[in-house]
């Protein structure tokens, strides 16, 4: 496989390059897709496409059990690029700051080798999902059928993360990445002269209010054993110095690791905005949206990540010294219905953020990642067969 993927490394870089050059959002990754099912027709591999709208389902193997899924993010973000890279982005305002460019070549990397392989000891599907990022592309091929159509008995999914070594892997067992949920506070009262609060409510106050002790909910309201976080992200009231404005608007985040913290963390959220608001008089409207739920890897499945990552980084370079993250992958949904395991694979510890305007996958990610999804297939079939 060596010789293969040294072969393979310049395509794969090409492959991701002109990926990187052409970002597509949610839903709207056609020509991604076309690019993908371009390379699956050179390999001469059978995919089946419209779960999703632009996902595809790639089949590598007679259909026979046992089956497991491999699974890749093709979709790129709303962020102008700032890079001066000679494959920068082509479309103004889009592009591939999350690496899925990185992680769609990789496993066509390991769908050329796979292909090739006579002895696989069952059936590879690799799942190209779009949408990721906010809109739960994961969710929606899930509703369209991709397991009752794809039945199998694990899949797993990866990413590249800044901040890890090249050549190191992160594998936990249990939660990697939290669930989370989104909230919007209308806050409204009677404007006034800022010169004459008592002749109306204070708005603005009520809102800072809110905000301060929105904090206390995780701090003295949830287990302290139970990591979580609640963090507004948007002010918006008033236009000018010497009024007090009728409407304030504020907006956020929870994140946790249960379902039970979430829950939690709404309800206490909803509590404290409503006494708040009957405090200061004023009327408040909160409106929740459920986000993804927790990325959980099961411990059987996150123990063959490990190995098979450790076939290819060497034992001393796989880990779970690395904290889950309190981000959140619609990955989950997939968890949710199927065991399996999700790993981060080191992009090196000076490299960009993801979802920075700057950020660029690690090209030497691309060998590893192809290696390891090669490496995984074999030894989960493998023990699957080996366990009917």
């Amino acid at each position: 496989m060596e010789q293969e993927l040294l072969e393979l490394e310049s395509e794969m870089r090409g492959w991701r390059h002109t990926l990187h050059r052409y970002p597509e959002t949610a839903f709207q990754e056609f020509q991604t897709s076309r690019f993908i099912m371009a390379r699956l027709d050179e390999m001469n591999i059978s995919y089946t496409t419209g779960l999703a709208g632009t996902g595809i389902v790639a089949q590598i193997g007679d259909g026979r059990a046992p089956r497991i899924g491999l699974r890749t993010d093709i979709d790129a973000l709303d962020i102008l690029e700032t890079s001066d890279l000679p494959y920068a982005s082509t479309i103004d305002g889009k592009m591939h700051a999350c690496g899925h460019d990185g992680h769609t070549a990789m496993l066509l990397g390991a769908a050329q080798i796979l292909s090739r392989s006579e002895s696989l000891p069952g059936t590879v599907y690799l799942i190209f999902q779009p949408a990721e990022e906010f809109e739960a592309g994961a969710r929606k091929m899930i509703e369209d059928g991709l397991f009752e159509r794809f039945p199998v008995s694990a899949v797993f999914g990866l990413h590249n993360w800044p901040g890890i070594e090249v050549g190191r892997a992160a594998v936990s067992s249990g939660p990697v990445m939290a669930g989370s949920g989104s909230f919007e506070i209308d806050i409204t009262g009677k404007g006034t002269h800022a010169g004459m609060p008592h002749t109306g409510t204070d708005q603005i106050l009520a809102a800072a209010r809110m905000i301060e002790s929105a904090q206390s909910i995780v701090s003295r309201e949830i287990d302290p054993a139970e990591p979580a976080a609640i963090s507004f992200t948007k002010i918006h009231g008033g236009t000018t110095f010497n009024a007090i404005p009728e409407n304030v608007e504020l907006a956020g985040t929870i994140r946790a690791f249960s379902a039970t913290s979430l829950a939690e963390i709404r309800r206490r959220l909803e509590h404290h905005t409503r006494a708040i608001g009957q405090q200061f008089g004023v009327e408040v409207a909160l409106t929740y949206t459920p986000g993804y739920p927790a990325t959980v890897n099961d411990p059987r499945y996150a123990t063959l990540a490990a190995s098979a990552a450790s076939e290819v980084l060497g034992d001393l370079h796989v880990g779970d010294q690395t904290p889950p993250s309190m981000g959140s992958e619609d990955f989950a949904f997939m968890l949710e219905q199927q065991p399996g395991a999700y790993i981060w694979l080191g992009a090196g510890k000076d490299r960009a953020g993801l979802h920075s305007s700057n950020y660029d996958f690690n090209d030497e990610l691309l060998p590893i990642g192809a290696a390891y999804w090669v490496k995984l297939a074999r030894l989960v079939l493998e023990r699957e067969q080996a366990s009917v």
